[in-house]
């Protein structure tokens, strides 16, 4: 292990992306870091995702700016550690007219500030083979969106963690209590730091629990995953159907998307009540990543709804074809979700503790920029 001249000392309580981007920026802001964790290996919505780095759907400003820095870190560490990643971007596609006028809007407000391109129906096959041009109106290309594998990313950021920052795991020991700067382990071994982060992720019950929070919520999705493509067929871009346009805050200031809104109402009343919006991407392995579906709630279903498959996949089968659509696995995760318009909740609990979670699903995308400005702040 590398030798580090640390003076101060800090300790990360779960070692989900959260955990693991504080645990970076600590690092490199000279605290020697222990990670601590109850499994042995990550378990929660930070390996259950797409695998995107969305910056389509970050609002400007400061949400921006985290997840533009969010994906330069996120190419810094695949880099260093092999892991492989895909800078294709994504696409969002218009089949009715209120659809492509929110895009042609989206595009004339936000053209200054992203890398976005309009793409007429003739171009599109040129971007994706997996779209279906029949009544397509036109499709936006966004270019910095990156597509990863979150299940082999995590693992390879913790072993660099370790190997190149000096980081130590206590990994399959639960943390029973934090007080006065000592973290207590399940085997009565304790932990002491000059800071200390609480990264649960969906847990809100086990350390400084929030079930009376009106600031914080439960998110469940479910998801499906296709067949590795045959002869090394690739999709392209990240796909995205219409829903995506009235979930995603970016989207919020266009003045066509109240009319969007209200068609999609009267059209899709059960996609909008499951939370549906429809996207696919494809990992390293020719794996196609299918969902997905927005529960929300203090105690999620830890069953399937077998339905919101249902509507999914049909959904998908209107804008998307692939050569082998068999479906190999689903799944659901469930993440914390900060409410009134907040992107995470950051809580000092004394004054060396703090609770950080609640990034809902840009987890992947703002973590490293959102661990990073807290750093600079302490």
């Amino acid at each position: 292990m590398p030798k580090h001249d640390h003076t101060r000392s800090a300790i990360v309580v779960g070692a989900g992306i959260v955990g693991i981007a504080m645990a970076r920026a600590l690092s490199q802001s000279g605290f020697h870091v222990t990670m601590v964790d109850r499994h042995t290996g990550q378990q929660g919505a930070s390996v259950r995702n797409f695998g995107m780095v969305w910056l389509i759907g970050q609002a400007r400003g400061k949400v921006l700016e985290l997840a533009q820095r969010g994906r330069t870190v996120w190419k810094e560490l695949c880099e260093a550690t092999g892991t492989w990643y895909d800078p294709v971007g994504s696409l969002q596609l218009a089949y009715r007219p209120e659809e492509a006028a929110v895009l042609q809007e989206f595009h004339e407000q936000e053209k200054d500030l992203r890398p976005l391109r309009i793409i007429p129906t003739s171009g599109v096959s040129d971007q994706s083979p997996a779209v279906r041009t029949d009544g397509l109106l036109l499709a936006l290309h966004h270019a910095d969106d990156l597509i990863v594998d979150p299940r082999s990313a995590i693992p390879n950021f913790t072993m660099w963690l370790k190997e190149k920052r000096g980081v130590e795991w206590v990994m399959g020991s639960t943390v029973t209590a934090v007080r006065d700067g000592v973290v207590h382990l399940g085997d009565g071994a304790r932990l002491q730091g000059d800071l200390i982060f609480v990264c649960p992720g969906a847990d809100l019950s086990t350390l400084y629990p929030v079930a009376d929070d009106k600031e914080l919520t439960l998110c469940k999705l479910q998801m499906m995953r296709m067949q590795a493509q045959p002869d090394g067929w690739r999709m392209g871009p990240a796909l995205c159907g219409g829903l995506s346009l009235i979930h995603y805050a970016s989207f919020a200031e266009t003045p066509s998307l109240g009319r969007l809104r209200d068609l999609y109402a009267d059209e899709y009343p059960e996609h909008l009540r499951w939370g549906i919006h429809v996207m696919a991407s494809q990992n390293g392995a020719g794996e196609i990543t299918i969902g997905d579906s927005h529960e929300y709630g203090p105690e999620p279903s830890p069953f399937n709804n077998e339905r919101i498959d249902e509507l999914v996949w049909n959904h998908l089968s209107g804008f998307t074809r692939f050569p082998a659509p068999n479906i190999t696995e689903r799944w659901h995760g469930v993440y914390a979700k900060a409410l009134g318009g907040q992107t995470h909740r950051l809580r000092k609990v004394d004054a060396n503790t703090f609770v950080l979670n609640g990034l809902g699903g840009a987890g992947m995308t703002l973590s490293f920029g959102l661990a990073e400005e807290i750093c600079a702040k302490l």
